[in-house]
């Protein structure tokens, strides 16, 4: 017997314990005939722009998934290939070779890289590697680096740039000790890559249990595949240009793999709460969460991807087209490139793979077949106004409801009488004595 002020729980509030959010939200649908009208009214208010800001662009990334692996696998073949067949323009600090340096400041005025690249090809007979100039008033200095030059070659080489540009020393007088040469050893660029590797694989490692463990297997798996992506294509076009490949690239190549794993795990971090404790649900499957998830982030990622790449395109033009500084141009070139390849990596194919490896869980699968399965009665119903006007068209678990309302699985009691053969709609509250149920509790 029930309190006269209180409210009976009936099947009603089983369906609230069973599916809290998912089910109220897809009972309460718009009524078709304002649908249309309705959906036309925010298209003309809105911009596609407007709901990316939003989260509801309606991108289909994750359906075009083979799109992206098609893409994705061209330009990988193509960096492989060229990194094979081209191989790469290594600097001096790989493979050895001769460095001069002196000041820029002489006594016949200062000198240009220009006019220094002319006198180095007239004294050895063959152009120099790079040639560039560095800092600024009077301790800017020009530094050469070409390959091995035998000790002939490198008197000729100083005479010849004392002779044209007289550098002053310390005390402002021409010096011709002021132009000073080394000989660059290979062995110094390998175990600098030697270092590069060992601290790449550590990395690696640590990030992939760190993801694993944060997230989950498939998260961590598909994040590795997404920045061995970013690695092999940064390292072709690398291959493609021809930009020399020296100690500031690898610097460069290393400080990309942070962003691009920073990238990667904001979208997996949507993608786990949009999925969290959706296999008990069925108002949408993993894929439809996971596309959610990257249209939710897409607009996070390309204004951190565009906020970051602007100073690095600055940095490109002014060390490479004004200053003429390789270094900055090295480090410019491998940033930028990992920058755009990391955003893209993150959103078009690390989301995809998780959906593609969790789809092959029989979990998912059958989520997803009773999804499909609940819209297909949904829509059934729908289409027979008759049948939808006398029947609620929602999918409930019937042993959850019977267990939250107090009544045996085998249905309701045969006391309930015509009030449990027209229950009300799960969602809707009673009111009054007339939406309680008219069956008696069981004591």
């Amino acid at each position: 017997m029930t309190r006269a002020g209180g409210r009976d729980r009936g099947p009603t509030d089983a369906g609230d314990l069973d599916e809290p959010e998912d089910a109220l939200a897809d009972d309460v649908e718009p009524d078709a005939d304002d649908e249309p009208a309705a959906a036309a009214g925010r298209r003309g208010r809105r911009s596609r722009l407007d709901s990316l800001y939003e989260g509801n662009g309606g991108l289909d990334i994750v359906g075009r998934s083979k799109t992206w692996y098609a893409v994705f696998g061209a330009l990988i073949v193509v960096c492989l290939l060229s990194m094979i067949l081209r191989g790469f323009n290594f600097s001096i600090d790989f493979e050895g070779g001769t460095s001069v340096q002196f000041p820029a400041r002489g006594a016949t005025g200062v000198a240009e890289v220009s006019q220094v690249q002319e006198v180095f090809d007239q004294s050895v007979g063959r152009p120099a590697e790079t040639v560039q100039a560095a800092g600024a008033g009077d301790s800017a200095t020009v530094l050469i680096k070409s390959d091995r030059l035998s000790q002939a070659e490198v008197v000729a080489l100083r005479e010849a740039l004392f002779n044209r540009f007289q550098p002053l020393d310390a005390a402002g007088a021409p010096d011709p000790n002021a132009v000073s040469d080394s000989a660059v050893s290979a062995s110094w660029g390998g175990e600098i890559t030697r270092q590069a590797l060992i601290a790449l694989v550590v990395f690696l490692v640590l990030v992939s249990v760190y993801l694993a463990f944060y997230f989950e297997r498939r998260m961590a798996f598909a994040a590795m595949v997404a920045l061995a992506n970013d690695i092999i294509i940064t390292a072709g076009v690398y291959s493609l240009v021809g930009f020399e490949v020296s100690p500031a690239t690898v610097i460069g190549l290393l400080t990309i793999l942070g962003f691009s794993l920073y990238d990667t795990v904001v979208v997996f971090d949507k993608v786990r709460e949009n999925t969290r404790g959706l296999q008990g649900l069925t108002r949408r499957t993993y894929a439809e969460a996971a596309n959610l998830a990257v249209n939710q982030t897409l607009m996070r990622s390309l204004n951190t991807s565009l906020i970051a790449a602007l100073p690095l395109i600055g940095l490109f033009v002014i060390g490479v087209v004004l200053l003429g500084v390789g270094v900055l141009g090295d480090l410019a070139l491998v940033q930028l490139v990992g920058t755009i390849v990391g955003a893209a990596s993150s959103v078009l194919l690390a989301t995809p793979i998780v959906v593609d490896l969790a789809m092959r869980d029989r979990v998912w699968v059958q989520q997803a077949q009773r999804v499909a399965a609940r819209r297909a009665k949904n829509t059934r119903r729908t289409d027979d106004p008759a049948r939808a006007a006398g029947e609620s068209t929602d999918v409930l678990d019937s042993r959850a409801v019977a267990a939250a309302a107090g009544a045996p699985r085998g249905g309701v009691t045969s006391g309930s009488g015509a009030g449990a053969a027209a229950a009300p709609r799960p969602g809707a509250r009673p009111a009054g004595k007339s939406g309680r149920p008219s069956g008696k509790r069981r004591r």
